[in-house]
């Protein structure tokens, strides 16, 4: 019986290619992405996650699809990379969208799944439809602009003419990578396309923009010319911190499209990024907000990387440290290549991983901070590269300072474990819905089928639901109502203004989300997490003085994660939204006031208030986001 091989190595730009038109960087520009083998990969290509669909409606052309499995092709790692060969586009997009799904699962320790559509003629609890395929249009507009479009679970590529000829996004690994993200991150937290603060939309771009960046760093020829041309200090300009140059250069850019250390002026100057802990106050554009998040988790990475590699560095100048002048040696260069490497390997997966620990609605850099320190301390309590140090120090030196904490340390970063804070009356409810799912969610670590496993796991939801409404009944015992409140933030009042109300007229909730997660730390641990979102909306008016206005939901509710190994699973962290939180009420009150909003939402932003119901992702929102730079 004949195996396939582990791997399908295809040809791709490590960046665009503009960079092949200079004798400088052509020979580091041709990477080939070595990505999972898939047996049933058909033409387009169209695999487990993605489906490429090449229909050019500006020309009304249809592109025949490439087939990696022809052996012409497959031998010699797919298509030469062209900038006039659509086949060739199809195999840059596949390539570059696989490599970022297959990042995110191996940080999350699970599949990932795309935002399901919603289908209101089907019964309840079966209202999701699963979504198979991401879909991938390499030509699908005629414009300066690349985006995730929500309502079509697609990625829009466009093409424009350009100083030097025609301008394909789709050849642009960051702009796929980024993209992608988009998409990736709209499939695990589907309340972030919700406008409730000035850093929401901004982390969806800040976020995207950091998995771009430290995916530079799998190149390996990349990875030594630019180590070798900056002698070692990558705070100096360099591909490694810039993105998607062509396409900033061909929109009327002095550089890249945007830059994590530094950016080049109209006379040809370089000026470096310094932290400003003043900025966050000025800047409410998404992308200009988000930088300064790149900017943060970019500076650590710098500071951990040059950390790591003192020591080689006393190594190869006898002890001084100080590198003579001239070009560096080669073994060298291969050392400072592989640290490198790795140290950006590491942060690509924390701020991946960290994901599964931030609030899943309503989130702040801050947020995200703590759930950067909690997500590595899981893994790695023993911070011996100064990680968790570096990322404290690199957020309050741009002024990213978590609300309610009095001291930046990692101690009081960390989310506190709920046995700090909870007594077991309060962890009884959920802990007995953990311990009567265990078996269901061990089932699901050994599915390979992703439709499967989201029956599995919708069922899942459908059976917690069940047993934690039963529980909770009105005539429950009050301490464990009082105490399921405390515990998800959670409200059971019936009277709480806005809230709504099942068909018993109970107070409604939902279990939002629930994942298992097998993480394997750097010591070879194994961890074995359930992760489950209970949450509850209610609809409120925007302005309490003027009903005219509209309405919006106002969301509550927690992340809570189960250790699920032990006698009995361990409620280990709650991450709570309350329902009933006047403060944070007041405070989106107050953002809508500032913005000039009628209801929240990507939509809002560009039309007002969204129709009864909530958002309309009709809307190409990302589209329009984009399209504003």
């Amino acid at each position: 019986m004949a195996y396939p091989p582990p791997f399908r190595r295809l040809r791709g730009y490590a960046f665009d290619p503009s960079l092949s038109l200079h004798l400088e960087t052509a020979s580091i520009n041709h990477a080939v992405f070595e990505i999972p083998w898939e047996v049933g990969l058909e033409p387009g290509p169209t695999g487990e996650y993605v489906r490429v669909l090449d229909v050019d409606a500006a020309s009304q052309c249809w592109y025949e699809p490439v087939d990696l499995n022809e052996l012409e092709i497959a031998a010699q790692n797919g298509l030469p990379p062209s900038e006039g060969n659509p086949q060739f586009h199809q195999q840059m997009v596949y390539a570059a969208a696989v490599n970022t799904i297959c990042n995110f699962e191996q940080a999350l320790g699970r599949p990932v799944f795309w935002a399901p559509l919603y289908d209101d003629t089907r019964p309840p609890g079966k209202k999701e439809v699963f979504i198979q395929h991401l879909r991938l249009y390499p030509h699908a507009i005629r414009a300066a602009n690349a985006y995730y479009s929500p309502a079509k679970r697609a990625i829009l590529f466009g093409y424009f003419p350009g100083p030097s000829g025609m301008v394909f996004s789709c050849l642009s690994s960051d702009i796929i990578a980024h993209e992608t993200t988009h998409a990736l991150l709209d499939g695990l937290h589907r309340r972030y396309l919700e406008d409730t603060n000035e850093d929401v939309l901004a982390f969806h771009e800040g976020f995207a923009d950091l998995v771009a960046l430290f995916q530079h760093f799998t190149f390996p020829e990349v990875l030594r010319h630019q180590i070798r041309k900056t002698r070692g200090d990558l705070a100096l300009p360099s591909l490694l911190g810039e993105l998607a140059r062509e396409f900033g250069e061909a929109t009327g850019g002095y550089g890249a499209l945007r830059s994590a250390i530094g950016t080049w002026d109209e006379k040809g100057a370089w000026r470096p990024i310094e932290p400003d802990p003043e900025r966050l106050r000025t800047v409410q554009e998404p992308h200009d907000r988000g930088a300064v998040l790149v900017a943060a988790v970019f500076g650590a990475f710098l500071a951990v990387n040059k950390a790591r590699c003192e020591d080689l560095l006393r190594l190869a100048t006898g002890g001084t440290g100080v590198l003579p002048a001239g070009a560096i040696g080669g073994d060298l260069v291969d050392r400072l290549a592989v640290e490198t490497n790795k140290t950006a390997g590491t942060f690509l997966t924390v701020c991946i991983r960290a994901l599964d620990y931030t609030p899943w609605t309503d989130l702040t850099f801050g947020d995200y901070l703590r759930a950067l320190i909690t997500a590595d301390h899981d893994m790695v309590p023993d911070d011996r590269i100064g990680l968790r140090v570096a990322l404290i120090e690199s957020f309050r030196r741009w002024g990213i300072v978590p609300a309610g904490l009095k001291v930046l340390s990692e101690e009081q970063l960390r989310w506190p474990y709920a046995a700090q804070d909870l007594d077991p009356r309060e962890r009884k409810v959920l802990t007995k819905a953990a311990s009567a799912l265990r078996s269901r969610i061990t089932e699901t670590l050994f599915l390979q089928d992703r439709e499967a496993l989201f029956e599995k796991l919708r069922e899942a939801r459908r059976f917690t639901h069940e047993y934690l409404r039963s529980a909770l009944a009105a005539d429950a015992d009050p301490v464990t109502r009082s105490a399921f409140e405390r515990t998800t933030g959670l409200s059971l009042d019936p009277g709480l203004p806005g809230i709504f109300l099942n068909e018993r007229q109970e107070v409604a909730f939902e279990v939002h989300a629930l994942y298992p997660a097998l993480r394997v730390s750097p010591s070879g641990t194994t961890l074995k997490q359930l992760v489950v979102t209970v949450a509850q909306r209610r609809r409120l008016p925007v302005d309490p003085e003027d009903p005219d206005r509209g309405t919006f939901d106002f969301r509550g509710g927690a992340t809570l994660i189960f250790d699920l190994e032990g006698k009995e699973p361990r409620l280990r962290y709650t991450i709570p939204r309350p329902i009933d939180s006047g403060e944070r009420l007041a405070a989106i009150r107050a953002y809508f006031r500032r913005r000039g909003l009628e209801g929240v939402g990507l939509r809002a932003t560009y039309f007002g208030a969204p129709p009864p119901g909530g958002m309309d992702l009709e809307d190409e929102c990302f589209g329009l986001l984009h399209g504003e730079r």
